[in-house]
């Protein structure tokens, strides 16, 4: 498993940002059951920055807490059967890891949206890295059945990590 953090801005979480989303990234993966190895970026940006991206990718002009760049295209999400054919080019050829895609999360989000929701930056940051993860997994929320359906998966991940309101 590959996971490259990149900082735009200074980040001054009081907890291990790294480590912790190396471990949410894994514990994610595993919990899906994703049967391959990983590369995923992750790049910590302001809201500026986020904008900016929000703007030119979706043509939404206003800053979000999280974007998710998959690699990847799934017939079902989380059904990773045939995915050897599907991936192509999706292939580091100097580790043999599927490139999943790219998180991009703004740091001035988790400590606003932390403390809008009455819970930790820590969770608030888990909880976004958990969201990209299954976005990534092909899973969305652009009906209300989807919506629910990656609530309660993203509810049951970080119960089971123990990352809690």
């Amino acid at each position: 498993m590959t996971i490259i953090i990149e900082e735009e801005i200074h980040v001054d979480f009081d907890f291990e940002y790294r480590n912790l989303a190396e471990e949410v990234i894994n514990f994610a993966l595993d919990f899906e059951k994703f049967p391959y190895e990983a590369e995923v970026n992750l790049t910590l940006v302001d809201n500026p920055s986020i904008q900016e991206i929000n703007r030119e990718y979706r043509e939404i002009d206003a800053p979000t807490d999280v974007l998710s760049f998959p690699m990847l295209d799934f017939e079902q999400a989380g059904d990773f059967s045939g995915i050897e054919e599907d991936v192509g080019g999706s292939f580091n050829p100097d580790t043999g890891e599927v490139l999943l895609g790219d998180i991009v999360i703004s740091v001035p989000k988790v400590f606003e949206q932390a403390e809008n929701y009455g819970h930790s930056p820590k969770r608030e940051y888990a909880f976004l890295i958990v969201h990209s993860v299954l976005h990534l997994l092909g899973y969305d929320h652009m009906t209300p059945e989807e919506a629910t359906f990656m609530e309660n998966k993203q509810k049951d991940i970080l119960n089971a990590m123990n990352i809690l309101r």
